[in-house]
């Protein structure tokens, strides 16, 4: 396939002749203002289709977004330290079945026995934050973060229901992955999946990268009235403990610790190079990451009703959320896994397509899993692909 010139617009990079509308609906957003400074990818087969990036890096527009910007994609970063919960599954050193225990005893604590390994992934665990009262700041504590975990109640039986592990999915799922490899999500991301891909992918950025970051500019607030809430409740006590502050992630603390719920630093080609592996079957470029029955797990629906933390309904698999025409009609139905950040940022895979889109930014929009531009680029995508 030719790649179409796009020398008129406000962007750079490459969009196949197919693929056309969807480049000129991202570069309409640079341009309207909508966005501030993103990036837009698409693979197929894991070869890319769409690599574009445009717009400035930060709030004054003095510093154009280049090829290797990076940026925060919130919890965007779940499904990489998901992915590293699925390496160890496909590598058999991981039962997604067994009680979390099994692999952490102090999680047992507090009548947390029954809580399986899947219930983390699905956001059914009943841990859905923190019973004492964190900081941000206390978030880059690995060691304080995860002996509060093991040492609290849950707060819903096991299984019954999700309830979104906003900040802490990084340490619970991470303490699995860590007790097991003697890695915590981000050096067994570099190690073992992102190194091996070569994708500029960070949960804890190194330091000298710093300087390729594009801050990200906080959104509107969040849309729930938190004052009238049960505060006894999970969504209250998970929304407020700590309170959202996007910049937190302006932090250099926050940036290099490994939070792997919510402080990766990406752009979409590192994000869709990763999560193609998903898409194409568990191998990428002679990379052997996954087998298919794995992957067939991710799809296997752990939830799929009212979130008692979003407070919208959900359909949550392992690892990733599926599907759910009620919340987000612009993601088909079909064998389709995603997530996406706070303000915007989104990731979809596509495994009967084998495509994968990832769409980064720095200008946050109203939302917590992607906004408006997600949404647009993705409607765009299956305009193109078909439904």
């Amino acid at each position: 396939m030719s790649a179409t010139p796009i020398d008129a617009l406000p962007v750079q990079g490459r969009c196949d002749d197919r693929f056309e509308p969807l480049g000129q609906r991202f570069a309409a957003l640079l341009a309207s203002g909508d966005d501030l400074g993103a990036s837009l990818a698409v693979t197929i087969d894991g070869a890319f289709v769409v690599d574009l990036w445009g717009g400035f890096a930060d709030a004054t527009r003095t510093k154009p977004w280049q090829r290797d910007t990076l940026t925060h994609v919130w919890s965007t970063t779940k499904t990489m330290t998901s992915l590293c919960a699925l390496v160890l599954a496909e590598r058999g050193e991981l039962d997604l079945d067994a009680p979390v225990a099994h692999y952490w005893p102090e999680f047992g604590a507090a009548g947390k026995g029954a809580v399986l390994v899947r219930h983390l992934l699905g956001h059914t665990s009943g841990v859905s934050g923190w019973a004492q009262p964190v900081s941000a700041a206390d978030l880059c504590d690995w060691e304080r973060c995860t002996a509060l975990l093991a040492a609290q109640a849950p707060w819903w039986p096991a299984g019954t229901a999700s309830g979104y592990h906003a900040l802490n999915y990084g340490h619970l799922v991470g303490e699995v992955i860590r007790r097991i490899s003697g890695l915590k999500p981000g050096q067994f991301l570099a190690e073992h999946i992102a190194g091996p891909l070569h994708a500029d992918f960070h949960i804890g950025l190194p330091r000298t990268e710093a300087d390729r970051i594009a801050r990200v500019l906080p959104p509107p607030p969040l849309p729930i009235d938190l004052a009238a809430l049960d505060r006894d409740g999970p969504m209250f006590k998970t929304l407020t403990n700590p309170l959202p502050d996007a910049t937190a992630s302006h932090d250099d603390a926050w940036c290099q610790a490994d939070i792997g719920a919510a402080n990766g630093h990406g752009h979409a080609r590192s994000v869709a190079r990763i999560q193609s592996l998903v898409a194409c079957g568990g191998e990428l470029d002679g990379v052997h990451l996954l087998s298919p029955r794995t992957i067939a797990r991710i799809f296997e629906t752990q939830a799929d009703g009212p979130d008692l933390v979003l407070g919208v309904p959900l359909k949550m698999g392992l690892g990733y959320g599926l599907p759910q025409p009620a919340l987000l009609p612009w993601i088909p139905e079909g064998r389709i896994c995603f997530w996406g950040g706070w303000g915007g940022s989104i990731v979809i895979v596509d495994t009967e397509r084998r495509l994968c889109l990832a769409y980064m930014m720095n200008k946050m929009a109203p939302g917590i899993i992607g906004g408006p531009n997600a949404a647009a680029l993705t409607a765009a995508l299956y305009d193109i692909v078909g439904r």
